[in-house]
């Protein structure tokens, strides 16, 4: 895997998580988002969100990436079905933290997690980046039945992108 469009992929998400951030006043925050129940602020959070999240993604990959393939089909299988659950919650978790962060706060998290993410990526093996796990594919449109550790590495840019198209944020770059 050649890590640095990765790198690259995730600067430029940062880069343009600040600019966002710097240009949305209050009333472009509060505003609805385009096909979401969010506000552009719970959204923007929610894209945050995308990247915390890649450490239990991580996790995951490196414990059933080692079992049988059956292992992760049955586990994927399973949180397939409780979608519905983990749709709420998504939506709840997102809600929350949107209204509960500043946005200020938002900005040092992602940085943060960003850095973290860069260490990582370059810590693993070539071998740990191809083992992978089947996956609940109808959580996100960005999950497949089957993604290695190098495609969850890549899941919260393809994330991100999508939601920046979502944000109303009028004075946004």
């Amino acid at each position: 895997m050649d890590r640095s469009p990765v790198h690259e992929d995730w600067e430029r998400a940062r880069r343009e998580f600040h600019e966002l951030v710097e240009h949305a006043d209050q009333a472009g925050l509060r505003r609805r988002s385009n096909g979401t129940r969010w506000t552009n602020r719970q959204l923007l959070f929610h894209m945050l969100l995308g990247y915390l999240i890649i450490r239990a993604l991580l996790r995951l990959v490196r414990v059933f990436g080692r079992l049988p393939d059956g292992a992760s089909r049955v586990y994927a299988r399973v949180l397939n079905a409780g979608t519905g659950a983990f749709d709420a919650v998504n939506f709840l978790g997102s809600y929350l933290g949107g209204n509960t962060l500043s946005t200020a706060r938002m900005v040092v998290m992602f940085d943060h997690v960003i850095a973290k993410l860069h260490q990582r990526l370059d810590a693993e093996s070539d071998d740990n980046l191809a083992r992978g796990m089947h996956y609940p594919f109808r959580w996100d449109p960005f999950f497949e039945d089957y993604m290695t550790l190098a495609d969850v590495y890549r899941f919260p840019t393809q994330h991100f992108d999508f939601h920046r198209q979502q944000l109303t944020l009028s004075s946004s770059p």
